[in-house]
């Protein structure tokens, strides 16, 4: 009998840059504590990801005691920014929303700069009465999220990774495979069930914290950008246009909304509750 638990978390400090393995989390009611609280903005203050900027997968961002952040790149200085002060707020546009950010310092706007050829901002985002509203129609009323893009947490599992790379191996582009789960860049990845049994579940504890799935979550064209050297494939985008396309949406994981607060640990079973 399978018996399904918490394999890794990972946290995104600054958004679409590297993810941060950690052995446990603090759970707020908008996602995990530590994660996306920063993002890169353009000259018109709309978001940058790696939809636009695949370089940003090899740049990471350690966070400090305080909330700041140690910035680093392969072959450069590494710059650490604390968190700026929130007099001066910019409403950056973050897909569809619009969220009040403050910017960080100059500094760390050269850094970046620098490094990605293109003129962007760092912004942080500060009071928990600046969070948006989830997408609302999938959403609750209350239920927020900070600088993801549009629910809390991103759920994978092991399983699902493994069946999706089996047909990848059977397409048309078998050298892009295996993938890793880095692709898919989730906050949780889950052990120990069958392929897609994600599709089902409606509610689930990780350890003593209870979650809402949402909505199976629609890929882009990052999952195609290789996180380490930041070059980009066709898969699986490919793949799952033929196996996982529900309209126009490509599907890999599910979409969560914490119930409640706590610290969810590796190791963590996961008891699926409807």
């Amino acid at each position: 009998m399978l018996s399904p638990a918490l394999s890794a978390v990972h946290i995104h400090p600054v958004k679409s840059l590297a993810a941060r393995a950690a052995d446990e989390a603090v759970v707020e009611p908008w996602g995990l504590a530590g994660d996306r609280r920063w993002m890169l903005i353009d000259s018109g203050s709309r978001v940058v990801t790696q939809r636009q900027q695949p370089r940003m997968a090899q740049l990471s961002a350690e966070p400090v005691p305080g909330g700041g952040l140690v910035l680093s790149a392969p072959g450069s200085p590494s710059l650490t920014v604390e968190v700026p002060d929130p007099a001066r707020t910019v409403v950056a546009e973050l897909h569809r929303s619009k969220v009040t950010t403050v910017p960080a310092a100059d500094a760390a706007h050269a850094w970046f700069g620098a490094r990605l050829g293109a003129e962007v901002r760092l912004v942080h985002l500060d009071a928990p009465s600046h969070r948006r509203p989830v997408d609302p129609e999938f959403g609750r009323p209350g239920e927020t999220v900070s600088l993801a893009d549009t629910f809390p947490l991103l759920l994978t599992t092991r399983a699902s990774l493994d069946a999706l790379n089996s047909l990848v191996a059977q397409g048309d582009h078998p050298d892009e495979g295996p993938l890793p789960m880095n692709r898919f860049r989730p906050n949780v990845v889950v052990d120990g069930t069958a392929p897609w049994a994600e599709d089902d579940w409606k509610r689930i504890t990780i350890g003593e914290v209870a979650f809402r799935v949402a909505k199976p979550c629609g890929r882009c064209v990052i999952t195609t950008t290789d996180q380490r050297t930041g070059e980009r494939g066709r898969e699986p985008l490919r793949t799952l246009a033929r196996h996982r396309q529900d309209g126009k949406l490509l599907l890999f994981g599910q979409l969560l909304v914490p119930e409640g607060a706590g610290v969810i640990r590796a190791g963590d079973p996961v008891r699926i509750l409807g």
